[in-house]
């Protein structure tokens, strides 16, 4: 008998186990988007650190990252065990805020754009205040991944829906944590890529893997401050093609009249199928410029009405 349960249990779990895999599979094909959205989002938060603190960044954002999701897991199974309807009202808010802070980041460039050069005392004020300057960046970073988090997890939640409660509750963790190696390794070595070219270029040797490792090297230093500008620009807006692509989720009028507008442009001739797979996402951007406008003057007039 002990040998027949055993053996039963061992079934079980082997059963478990093949629905996690494939469900983890399906998640993660899901998510990919979200990834590289998050991938980008992050690469351009920690832009602006110091290089020898930029991995000390990258890790604290990482185990901020993990402690998210220690919340929205066990969060997520019981709002979709008990309130399911407050899980697209609790995204659309996220969404709102992916609009506003991105907004906010266009509209602080725009406006500090010609600011005078620092003062020697300004620079020596700027070096004091180079903990906290980071504290921001890692809380800036932590918040956004929270939302790009709770994405990730409502579409896996969306998967595993119904599927048992704990095939549910193993693939949530496994796609968290795959999710969070997966996004902050790479941050890691995109930050680090300057690093890396600069150890190649300086290496010494007339051989042709040597010779080829300086062009390399010298071509990766070169590079590298145009990525990470390139991934500010890519970051903030995947921000307003998430967060618009949530409210726009959310509010089903309005992404109706965008499918319209993709099966419209379809219609064209040669450009029609590119831009059919253009529109949807361009249409979320727009959307959620636009509603990151309004939050920011609704957050200023709030400001402005508590002074």
């Amino acid at each position: 008998m002990a040998g027949a349960s055993l053996l039963s249990l061992l079934d079980d779990i082997a059963a478990i186990l093949d629905d996690v895999a494939l469900m983890s599979k399906v998640a993660a094909r899901k998510t990919a988007g979200v990834l590289g959205d998050d991938l980008a989002l992050n690469a351009q938060q920690v832009s602006g650190v110091n290089a020898d603190r930029e991995l000390p960044v990258v890790w604290a954002v990482a185990k901020g990252s993990l402690r998210n999701k220690l919340i929205l897991v066990p969060a997520a199974l019981l709002i979709s065990a008990f309130i399911p309807w407050a899980v697209t009202p609790l995204l659309m808010f996220g969404g709102l805020f992916l609009c506003y802070e991105g907004f906010e980041k266009v509209y602080h460039s725009l406006t500090h754009k010609h600011e005078p050069a620092m003062s020697e005392s300004d620079m020596a004020k700027a070096a004091e205040d180079l903990k906290a300057f980071e504290k921001q960046k890692v809380a800036g970073a932590i918040r956004t991944d929270f939302v790009l988090s709770a994405e990730i997890i409502a579409i896996t939640l969306g998967v595993v829906a119904e599927s048992s409660f704990m095939t549910q509750v193993v693939t949530l963790a496994i796609i968290a944590v795959l999710m969070t190696i997966g996004v902050y390794g790479l941050v890691a070595g995109i930050v680090k890529l300057d690093d890396a070219g600069l150890y190649l270029s300086q290496r010494q040797g007339n051989g042709l893997l040597r010779r080829l490792g300086r062009k390399l090297g010298g071509g990766l230093v070169n590079a590298a401050p145009h990525l990470m500008r390139g991934l500010t620009v890519v970051g903030t807006i995947a921000m307003f093609m998430v967060g618009g692509g949530i409210l726009t989720h959310g509010i089903h009028q309005i992404a109706e009249v965008f499918e319209l507008a993709a099966h419209w442009v379809a219609a064209l001739t040669i450009v029609g199928p590119v831009l059919a797979w253009m529109t949807p996402s361009l249409l979320n951007a727009l959307f959620g410029v636009l509603v990151g406008a309004v939050a920011l003057v609704v957050m200023s007039l709030i400001g402005r009405f508590r002074n």
